[in-house]
C-alpha cells in the first residue's frame, strides 16, 4: 500500500499536468508522462512541444 506522501504527490501532480493542459491545449497524457528518475526527459519532451526554456515552464509551474 502507498504511503499518504507518495499519494499526496501523485495528487499534486494530477492537479499540474490538469493545469498545464488547460494553458497548453496540445500537450498530450503520453507528453506529461512522468517515471521516476527519468526527470530530463519530462523537461526535454515539454521544452519540444512547447518550445519554451525549462525556466519558462518551471516559472509557470510555480504560479500554480
Amino acid at each position: 500500500m502507498e504511503n499518504s506522501t507518495e499519494m499526496q504527490g501523485k495528487g499534486y501532480w494530477n492537479m499540474l499536468k490538469g493545469k498545464l493542459k488547460q494553458k497548453y491545449a496540445n500537450l498530450t497524457d503520453d507528453d506529461l508522462q512522468y517515471e521516476e528518475g527519468k526527470d530530463d526527459e519530462l523537461w526535454g519532451r515539454l521544452q519540444v512541444k512547447l518550445g519554451k526554456t525549462k525556466q519558462e515552464i518551471k516559472d509557470f509551474i510555480d504560479k500554480v
